[in-house]
């Protein structure tokens, strides 16, 4: 970029970094491997380090500032499989286009496997600085930061909405609503789909008032959860009796505008193919109602397939057989 800038902002736009990061202990669900989610909490954390690195750490950043650095997009593609004990060199590569606002990094997650250094995990990320009203800023921005403080962080896609939604009920119902709910049909119609509704809880949000990426990476990953239990592949009952477990090769989100704590998010779940009995693709999008009308704040793409021990620590690709693959094809309606 040609602008006059401060060297601070500089190194943000223009220094690779390397991290050596472990992937937290909680992410490893099955076997010795780290889940997808925990993969891309990897690459938010190598920016992260990039920001510290730089001289602006987010924390600095908020209180200074009164910026919330937020990652509004993550696309990720799964490579070899990240261990529990493994250490990731992860190498973070600005890739800014001049007149953005907001800032684009590569991040590749690299590991050794007897010897050789393996990629596990491509991932572009996507950063906005968010202006907070909460607090106001103590200092001028740095030369060239300007452009990346952005209002809000989108207004979604508004749509028109015909059904009246239907109360919500208390702060502690459960995991929410999975079907016969007039807002999730008008969603989801015809389409091999699957809604859930739900009140996203603080503990998916930052900054005092809205869910974060990492909620939004949760909330993907829940929603896969509730929409195989729904198709009669609940995920311990067919490891139990196939050996078989979700394993998850691209995936991306992106945030489309804000979603705010405690509010009813309406998730659909839509498988959009199956390819070579192998693997399938799904999106997710997610709602808020407000004013009367939907308005979208986030969507993404997973792929998924299937991995089976077929030897103590050995692992392979599943196909899919017929019975799968109808559950996956063959949607249920339960309609309010």
């Amino acid at each position: 970029m040609s602008q006059v800038r401060d060297a601070a902002v500089a190194a943000l736009l223009d220094n690779p970094t390397t991290a050596r990061i472990r992937p937290v202990f909680e992410g490893n669900n099955i076997s010795y491997a780290i889940g997808f989610k925990h993969i891309n909490y990897v690459a938010e954390a190598a920016v992260l380090n990039h920001f510290r690195a730089a001289g602006w750490p987010v924390g600095a950043l908020y209180k200074r500032l009164g910026l919330g650095f937020e990652v509004v997009e993550i696309r990720s593609r799964l490579g070899a499989l990240l261990d529990v004990d493994d250490e990731a060199e992860a190498v973070v590569t600005p890739a800014t286009k001049e007149g953005a606002n907001e800032f684009t990094f590569k991040v590749a997650q690299y590991v050794q496997r007897d010897g050789e250094r393996v990629k596990c995990a491509d991932s572009t990320v996507r950063v906005a600085l968010r202006i907070d009203g909460h607090i106001a800023a103590q200092e001028d921005y740095p030369a060239g930061l300007e452009p990346f403080a952005v209002a809000r962080l989108g207004d979604g896609e508004r749509r028109e909405l015909a059904a009246t939604p239907r109360p919500y009920g208390l702060l502690n119902e459960g995991r929410g609503v999975f079907g016969g709910d007039p807002v999730l049909d008008e969603l989801i119609g015809e389409e091999n789909a699957f809604g859930w509704r739900w009140r996203v809880p603080y503990f998916y949000c930052h900054f005092n008032e809205r869910v974060q990426m990492s909620g939004f990476l949760r909330i993907m990953e829940e929603a896969e959860d509730l929409f195989l239990a729904e198709r009669g592949l609940a995920i311990k009952e067919v490891l139990d009796t196939r050996n078989w477990i979700p394993v998850v090769t691209q995936s991306q989100l992106r945030l489309l505008g804000e979603t705010r704590m405690e509010e009813e998010l309406y998730t659909v779940y839509t498988i959009e193919n199956i390819f070579k009995s192998l693997l399938y693709t799904a999106r997710m999008d997610c709602y808020v109602v407000r004013d009367g009308a939907l308005v979208k704040t986030a969507t993404g793409t997973i792929t998924h397939g299937y991995l089976t021990e077929h030897a103590p620590n050995q692992w392979s690709m599943a196909t899919l057989d017929e019975s799968a693959i109808e559950a996956l094809s063959t949607p249920k309606r339960v309609t309010a």
